[in-house]
């Protein structure tokens, strides 16, 4: 039985397409198992495998890399609250504290609702707003224990459901390529001319050959 749905299914072959090397979709894949399931699956990692013709073995190692890609489950809102210098000292500590105590787990635990995963992450990059945190990798700056509170509430109340999507959904857009416009699944090794989109950009076709 196949893991994916038939829309992703169908996806995971549209994007195979756009590689010349079919294993190029592999993270792209992981991306679209994980917004299906909230995480990836050892079954999503063996039909990933199958797809791009490579082995669980690589997939799993790759999926293992990348810190995004979770192998188990995790809640609808995965909390990641910054603890790296600049926000430890504007008091990303004691905001921790206070999120372990109102969501009732420590960090890297899970809510018993399997509404919200809490985490401690290194930095993310908005020094100069700290203390910060992201929801699914969706930003919020100077927060306090109040702010929390309320994001917690306007998450559970569902009232942020149109702007934080579950966990796995990276973007609600998604990319599509005109053919005229694609570079083409052509192996590197078997490229004797310009990409089409570069000749058909270049002014008076400059850069064709």
């Amino acid at each position: 039985m196949s893991f994916f749905t038939e829309e992703n299914r169908a996806l995971a072959g549209e994007i195979i397409g756009r590689y010349p090397k079919r294993r190029s979709a592999m993270i792209p894949l992981l991306h679209v198992a994980q917004g299906q399931a909230g995480w990836v699956t050892p079954e999503a990692m063996t039909e990933i495998a199958d797809l791009v013709d490579t082995t669980p073995a690589e997939v799993l190692g790759t999926c293992s890399f990348y810190e995004m890609f979770k192998r188990e489950p995790v809640g609808k809102y995965l909390v990641n609250i910054c603890v790296t210098m600049s926000c430890a000292l504007a008091g990303a500590v004691e905001l921790m504290e206070h999120a372990e105590e109102r969501l009732g787990v420590r960090a890297g635990g899970t809510t018993p609702d399997g509404m919200f995963t809490l985490a401690s992450a290194e930095c993310q990059a908005a020094c100069t707003e700290a203390p910060c945190l992201q929801v699914n990798y969706r930003y919020r700056y100077r927060v306090d224990t109040e702010g929390f509170d309320r994001l917690i509430d306007d998450l559970a109340s569902g009232s942020l459901d149109g702007e934080i999507p579950q966990h796995g959904i990276t973007a609600r857009v998604r990319q599509h390529i005109p053919e005229d416009r694609a570079v083409g699944a052509v192996p590197p090794d078997e490229v004797n001319e310009a990409p089409v989109w570069l000749a058909a950009s270049a002014p008076n076709g400059a850069g064709s050959s």
